[in-house]
């Protein structure tokens, strides 16, 4: 981001001038594997699209209060298994919601994450994990994500949270 006509940096470091345009779009990580280790420096900001039929497992950094989004997009419907989105340690949670569509009369539902949830569940069917699925996960606090989930569901639908880490 070398052009001057997007940005000028003053002597105290403050940015100023026309930001139009000064924002890069990264590219989206692509997903088909079983399993995936999440870290800051490759996935931050980034959307990482799960395209794994058979589900992945997905392991999240320890929260450190870092502010780093990570935003995740089921690609491909969750046919078989789960897709899991879990913290690294015993001591980290997830603070947040789940907004579910289901498939009775067109209600929406929601989910409130419980004290001591750490895992997001997707299994394709009651917990959600179709195709156009969205989660967003932000490092706000030291030891708590703050998480937001956006998915689809059918079935008897149940909230994809749970506390599974130990």
């Amino acid at each position: 981001m070398s052009n001057p006509a997007f940005y000028s940096l003053v002597n105290d470091g403050r940015l100023t001038g026309n930001m139009i345009g000064a924002v890069l779009a990264t590219t989206p990580v692509a997903v088909t594997g079983a399993t995936l280790t999440i870290t800051p420096d490759v996935h931050a900001g980034r959307t990482i699209v799960i395209n794994a039929a058979a589900g992945c497992a997905v392991t999240l950094p320890n929260a450190t209060g870092t502010g780093s989004v990570y935003r995740f997009v089921i690609g491909t419907t969750i046919t078989s298994n789960s897709t899991t989105i879990k913290v690294n340690n015993a001591t980290d949670v997830m603070s947040g919601r789940a907004y579910v569509i289901s498939d009775n009369s067109a209600a929406v539902l929601g989910y409130a994450t419980a004290s001591t949830d750490d895992t997001i569940t997707l299994n394709g069917t009651t917990l959600g994990g179709y195709a156009g699925d969205f989660i967003e996960i932000i490092d706000a606090i030291a030891g708590s994500y703050a998480v937001r989930v956006f998915t689809k569901a059918t079935g008897t639908e149940a909230t994809p949270f749970s506390a599974t880490v130990s």
